[in-house]
């Protein structure tokens, strides 16, 4: 993070406000930004600016580092996920002060590692303790939303498991006509080790340490948000079929891009590409697997499921290894208090001018895991604006520049009714 950017929200007409850029060694920087309030009541509102890598397949018109303008969304590397979260906040504070509404003590988080599982936040927590104080309120402007007509409101998230399965068969490649046969496939050997995780036909997940019970509510707001969405639950990804037809009811599909443990494959070593590949059988293959788990599951005992399934009674003639590069839990959010419920529908109300809706996210926010524990009595706003084709870590990620503006008037209308409680 570039001190220019730190001066960039010193600028903002904000009263008090202060900006630090916070370092630890060897650690990512956090953007800290304090600003006091008209109580000592703490709200934390959380962001981070590190984006994933840019991806291939943009528009000829369109580029990750060259921010456009277009047909209302701005078109960017990392604008949906998460740029606008620093900028939202601070403009929510902001349009309060204008108006001479009061609210409670504000603590800004930006953290650098989102995208890498958080690893370097829980120092920075630690660090900064006594500066944060008790939230009970947290503003997490980096989630899902389920259309751009209303309010969502995220009230799960999904853990993250990802580890790599490496299967050698040889110590160097040897030609194809002379070995096959004789020497197993590595490629073979773990497609048939990931076939005792996960159903080839289905892709349902075989172990029972992946999977956790759906508490009642979690199964209604599904159901009234595949209500609600009905095609775009499956419509707002760019499929390469031309009329996509999902077998599953909306709810179902929801429920498994929800609650539901899924594997994917996301990375390879030990095959060339295409034009360099030969007749040649392969010495080993490694693959990059990538689970994401029911929010209540615990992430650490679902790696040691995985491992034990994948490295028990390892077929001859092969070295199998699975190695966890990270595990990270879920979230499910506590009872919402009636007061936040009744301020996100007046809000939704007012500037959407359609009711607020709540679903669970596919996605992981490590950060809420760590803030649910640290933080038991504290209210959450998760809500965001990664919407339909949003495309967030891929090609042609864009900001709804309108549901922007929408969603942090919709967080200044919660930190004035925050503040007004009873």
């Amino acid at each position: 993070m570039s001190r220019g950017l730190g001066d960039v929200y010193k600028r903002q007409p904000i009263k008090d406000m202060t900006v630090e850029i916070v370092r630890i060694e060897g650690r990512t920087p956090v953007l800290f930004i304090d600003i006091p309030g008209q109580s000592d009541e703490v709200v934390l509102l959380y962001g981070h600016y590190d984006k994933q890598p840019e991806f291939s397949g943009w528009d000829d018109d369109l580029d990750p580092w060259t921010p456009v303008i277009k047909d209302g969304k701005l078109y960017g590397r990392g604008g949906a996920d998460d740029g606008y979260a620093t900028f939202g906040s601070l403009t929510a504070i902001r349009a309060l002060q204008e108006q001479g509404i009061p609210h409670a003590h504000c603590v800004v988080i930006v953290e650098g590692c989102e995208e890498s599982g958080s690893f370097d936040l829980p120092y920075y927590i630690d660090l900064l303790e006594d500066r944060i104080g008790s939230p009970d309120l947290v503003v997490c402007l980096d989630a899902e939303c389920g259309n751009y007509e209303q309010l969502w409101c995220t009230t799960s998230l999904r853990g993250n498991l990802t580890g790599t399965l490496r299967v050698d068969v040889l110590t160097e490649g040897v030609h194809s006509g002379t070995a096959s046969g004789v020497v197993p496939s590595s490629f073979r050997t773990a497609r048939q080790l990931i076939s005792r995780i996960e159903d080839e036909d289905s892709g349902h997940i075989k172990l029972d340490a992946l999977h956790a019970e759906i508490p009642q509510q979690r199964l209604d707001q599904a159901g009234k948000a595949a209500e609600t969405l009905q095609e775009l639950v499956y419509e707002k990804f760019p499929w390469a079929v031309d009329d996509p037809q999902p077998s599953e009811s909306f709810t179902e599909l929801t429920l498994n891009n929800t609650w539901r443990p899924t594997l994917a494959i996301t990375g390879q070593e030990g095959m060339p590409d295409l034009v360099n590949a030969g007749n040649v059988l392969l010495p080993y293959t490694v693959l990059k697997l990538s689970f994401r788990l029911p929010p209540t599951v615990n992430a650490d005992d679902a790696a040691v499921a995985v491992k034990e399934a994948l490295e028990a009674d390892t077929p001859p003639l092969v070295e199998v290894e699975f190695d966890a590069d990270s595990s990270m839990a879920g979230w499910n959010a506590p009872e919402i208090a009636p007061w936040l419920e009744a301020s996100m529908q007046k809000a939704s109300e007012a500037f959407f001018g359609k009711p607020s809706m709540y679903m669970g996210t596919g996605g992981t926010i490590p950060f809420m895991g760590m803030l649910g524990e640290r933080f038991p009595e504290a209210q959450f706003l998760i809500t965001g604006l990664l919407g339909p084709k949003s495309n967030a870590h891929g090609p042609n990620e864009f900001l709804h520049i309108e549901t922007g503006k929408r969603v942090t008037s919709c967080v200044a209308q919660v930190l004035e009714d925050h503040f007004n409680r009873s």
